[in-house]
Order: structure tokens, then sequence, then C-alpha cells
């Protein structure tokens, strides 16, 4: 969903990059998530941190386990953490699929808000 809405709202700014600790296949439900937001995320593929080749000037995790599990970046690189809940666990325990995409819409929302000032956070000039 990140990569998605730096895609969408700062593509003139930033080449976005989604990587995570392992594989995994696009979310359906984060798809449709961002889907309802107007937002196409559906041909976006997992990739490992070990795929994406070149040096960042910024790192962004957004859940726990990439915070705690990242790799080392060169010096240059600046490792930034922005922790989300996680919206699969959260829909777990979901009593219908109304409840559980609840979740992965709360999520989506916090993390365009977060994309919206991601300058702030790097502390970066517009």
């Amino acid at each position: 969903m990140a990569e998605g809405w730096c895609r969408r709202l700062k593509g003139n700014s930033f080449d976005a990059f989604s990587a995570g600790i392992e594989k995994s296949q696009v979310d359906p439900r984060a798809a449709r998530a961002m889907a309802e937001a107007g937002v196409d995320i559906s041909k976006q593929h997992s990739k490992q941190v070990s795929e994406l080749y070149g040096t960042f000037d910024y790192v962004v995790t957004v859940c726990d386990a990439a915070s705690e599990q990242c790799p080392i970046f060169p010096a240059k690189t600046r490792v930034i953490h922005a922790g989300f809940e996680d919206p699969p666990k959260l829909a777990k325990n979901a009593k219908s699929e109304e409840e559980a995409l609840s979740h992965y819409r709360r999520i989506r929302d916090e993390i365009r808000g977060f994309v919206e000032g991601i300058e702030q956070s790097l502390g970066v000039a517009r």
C-alpha cells in the first residue's frame, strides 16, 4: 500500500520501491482497499530487499517486523521507521469480510497520511 500511495502522490519527487523480508503475493484485501481509493496495486509484485539493487537515499520501514529485521544499508542511506499495524493480523479474527476490510481501509488511510507528509518525516524540502 505504501508503494502505491508513494507512486500516486509523490511520483514526481520519489522513486518508490517496495520489498519485504520474504516474498509473498499482493494481499487481495490490500489491493481491494487501495482500488476503492482509486489506486491500482494489483500489478505490483512482491520482492525481497536483496532483489533491489542500487543505493538508496532513504529506506522507510512500515511494519515492526521489517524494522527489526531490516538489513544494514550504506552509511549515506537514511533508514526511517513508520510503524503501522499489520492488516492481515488485524483481520485474522474478523467476523465478516466487511470487518476484515475495515482494518485494511484504516491502515490504507493512515499510510496515505504518512505519505502525504513524507517530506517532513524525511526532513527534506518540498
